[in-house]
């Protein structure tokens, strides 16, 4: 097992990254120090009813708890963002701070951003009806984000994020239609005893998202060596850790503890890319958790990867703890494709889209038009040239 430090603290872009066991207790010292006085928490139902959690939570804020507000879905609707900031001036709210999964997360960060921008959700959906939602303005009025994740999706120590504004059902496309500013949150407090109160289920959902971050920065057109040392260690810390904090029934604290900082390692600097282009493409059409589309197509779209380009197989190689030496190139990517396989099926994810019961399989084609097209493919590797009828060859290879 590969030691980590007990507790840590970062300064990443901006956000204070806080590591520790039991270092949500100093949420409200935190806050002191930087003149926030009034904490607004914002977590979905399950996070709000979990005491165990909470409790941590509200203790380490203290008296600097404004409110809370736990009614974040997995869809991310801009319905919820709006709520929030209603929220936020209910309790006089002079920072979120958003608990839990990468939803939450993402909602806090846009209550935050769409807090002062003036327009209202009904002008929000005019515009996306016309086509597309302009970003928010007025950054220096928004009320900063703390973060407390909670599952492995890596999306805390990120700016981005989104909130649908309309529905495949509204849109004029026939794609949902998403607003988003950037946001990054001014703290990141990762807890691995929060984690522990979080259901395995829920854990392993998020864990290939996660996972992915680092297998897709090695690869990207513009990785540097810092981008790969920080995913190649972040990869060495999640193979060893993630199935025995997620594959199996003990617990294991000091699994979880390596699984928490390789979740932060793999975020630090991250390009994200083809494999994610894949779980939007998903994610845009169906509600469904992209954490089950990428376990299900990464294998498939790494062996698609390497059949075309180098998508730094030996990088890769060494974050899963495969020597390439005396190997050729094509076993290196068969024993990486292998590997990651082999975790994917540890955490007992989804191994066929066919088995996501929200999938069809005569929208193929639509998705793998959609992928092919999608912001992350611009980060592909350099040397490929994706078309959708590759990503659609790949999506039925996954089916």
């Amino acid at each position: 097992m590969l030691p980590i430090a007990d507790a840590f603290e970062y300064e990443y872009r901006g956000c204070d990254i806080v590591y520790g066991r039991g270092c949500a207790a100093r949420l409200g010292e935190y806050l002191g120090e930087h003149d926030l006085d009034r904490a607004l928490v914002v977590c979905g139902s399950n996070v709000g009813a979990n005491d165990d959690l909470m409790d941590p939570i509200e203790d380490g804020l203290g008296d600097r708890l404004a409110g809370v507000y736990d009614e974040t879905t997995p869809e991310k609707q801009a319905e919820s963002a709006f709520e929030v900031v209603d929220a936020m001036r209910e309790a006089d709210a002079d920072v979120v701070v958003g608990v839990g999964g990468g939803s939450s997360l993402d909602v806090a960060r846009q209550a935050s951003v769409f807090a002062p921008d003036g327009r209202s959700l009904d002008d929000l959906r005019e515009e996306a009806r016309d086509g597309e939602v302009r970003p928010p303005d007025s950054a220096d009025e928004r009320p900063p984000v703390v973060v407390v994740p909670t599952t492995f999706a890596g999306a805390d120590v990120s700016s981005g994020g989104s909130m649908e504004v309309l529905s495949a059902a509204e849109s004029p496309t026939g794609q949902p239609v998403s607003a988003r500013g950037s946001a990054m949150p001014i703290a990141d407090f990762a807890d691995p005893a929060l984690f522990e109160t979080t259901p395995t289920g829920a854990l392993a959902g998020s864990a290939m998202n996660g996972f992915d971050k680092g297998v897709e920065t090695p690869y990207a057109r513009d990785a540097n060596p810092v981008s790969d040392a920080t995913a190649v260690h972040g990869l060495r810390l999640l193979s060893d850790a993630l199935p025995r904090v997620v594959g199996e029934s003990s617990a294991d604290s000091a699994a979880m503890d390596r699984a928490v900082v390789g979740t932060l390692l793999v975020q630090l600097e991250r390009k994200v890319s083809v494999v994610h282009a894949f779980g939007h493409g998903f994610a845009r059409r169906y509600d469904v958790q992209q954490g089950a589309v990428h376990a299900a197509v990464v294998p498939h779209v790494l062996r698609y990867l390497f059949g075309e380009v180098d998508a730094g197989r030996d990088l890769l190689a060494n974050g899963l703890g495969i020597d390439p030496t005396d190997r050729s190139d094509e076993e290196v990517a068969d024993a990486v494709v292998e590997a990651v396989a082999e975790l994917r099926d540890a955490l007992d994810a989804p191994t066929r889209l066919r088995d996501l019961p929200e999938t069809r399989e005569e929208d193929l084609p639509a998705i793998a038009a959609f992928v092919a097209d999608d912001h992350p493919m611009e980060r592909a590797p350099a040397g490929l040239d994706a078309s959708a009828e590759d990503v659609e060859a790949v999506l039925r290879e996954a089916w």
